[in-house]
C-alpha cells in the first residue's frame, strides 16, 4: 500500500478516535439525566479504536497514535523511518477532529471550553493526582497497551480478532486512569483538545508524549524478550 495511502488511513483515524473518544466526554458525559459517565467515555475510546481496527487495519495498521508506531517500530514490527511521517498524520487528524468537535460544542448556548477533555496532572487532574503519579500511570497503562498490541498482532495469534482485544483493552485503561490523566496513552489524542484550550493544557503536554512514547519504547523491547524472537 502507498504510504499516502496509509497516512490518509492514519488521518481519518486519529480523526474518528479524537472526535469520538473526546466528543463522548465533551457532548455526553456530563448531559443532564443520561450523562454516560466514565464507563462510557471509556467504551467510547474503546469502540472508536475497534471500529477504526476493522476499518483501516489492513491499510496502514491502524496505529492511530504516535506511541503505538514508537513501540511497534522498536518491537520490530514497524519501520523506523515511517514513525515521523505517521505521527504526523496522527497529530493532524486529531487537531482536526477536536476541532469539529469544538465546532460542534461551541453551538450550544453557554458554552464553556472548560478543559475540553485535555490530559493535565496537579489541579489539572481529575482526581489531583500529582505529577509523578501521572507519569507512572501514563508510562505502565502505554506500556500494557503496546505489549497486549504485540501479543495479539503476534504471527501466532489468531488472525482476525486482533481489534477487539485492542478495543477492550482501551477501555479497561480508560477505567483506570481516567480519574489520574483524564487518560492519554496517545500524544496525538492529548494534542488535539489541548491546541484549543491553550495555556494550562499546551504547557503540561509534553508529559503526553514523553510517558507514552517511553512506555511503548519499553513494551517493544519487553515483548522482544518475552517473546523469544525477532518479535514478528
Amino acid at each position: 500500500m502507498a504510504i499516502s495511502n496509509r497516512l490518509a488511513a492514519e488521518f481519518l483515524g486519529t480523526f474518528w478516535l479524537t472526535f469520538g473518544g473526546c466528543g463522548s466526554a465533551v457532548l455526553a458525559a456530563a448531559f443532564p439525566d443520561v450523562g454516560i459517565g466514565l464507563l462510557g467515555v471509556s467504551l467510547a475510546f474503546g469502540l472508536t479504536l475497534l471500529t477504526m481496527a476493522y476499518a483501516i487495519g489492513h491499510i496502514s495498521g491502524c496505529h492511530i497514535n504516535p506511541a503505538v508506531s514508537v513501540g511497534l517500530s522498536v518491537g520490530g514490527r514497524f519501520p523506523a523511518g515511517e514513525v515521523v511521517p505517521y505521527a504526523v498524520a496522527q497529530v493532524a487528524g486529531a487537531i482536526v477532529g477536536a476541532g469539529v468537535l469544538y465546532v460542534i460544542a461551541s453551538g450550544k448556548p453557554g458554552f464553556e471550553l472548560g478543559g475540553f477533555a485535555s490530559n493535565g496532572y496537579a489541579d489539572h487532574s481529575p482526581g489531583g493526582y500529582s505529577l509523578l503519579a501521572a507519569l507512572v500511570c501514563e508510562v505502565v497503562m502505554t506500556f500494557m497497551f503496546l505489549f497486549v498490541i504485540l501479543g495479539v498482532t503476534d504471527r501466532r495469534s489468531p488472525v482476525g480478532f486482533a481489534g477487539i482485544p485492542i478495543g477492550l483493552v482501551l477501555t479497561l485503561i480508560h477505567l483506570v486512569s481516567i480519574p489520574v490523566t483524564n487518560t492519554s496513552v496517545n500524544p496525538a489524542r492529548s494534542t488535539g483538545p489541548a491546541v484549543f484550550v491553550g495555556g494550562w493544557a499546551l504547557e503540561q503536554l509534553w508529559l503526553f508524549w514523553l510517558a507514552p512514547i517511553a512506555g511503548a519504547a519499553l513494551a517493544g523491547i519487553v515483548y522482544r524478550v518475552v517473546n523469544g524472537d525477532d518479535g514478528a
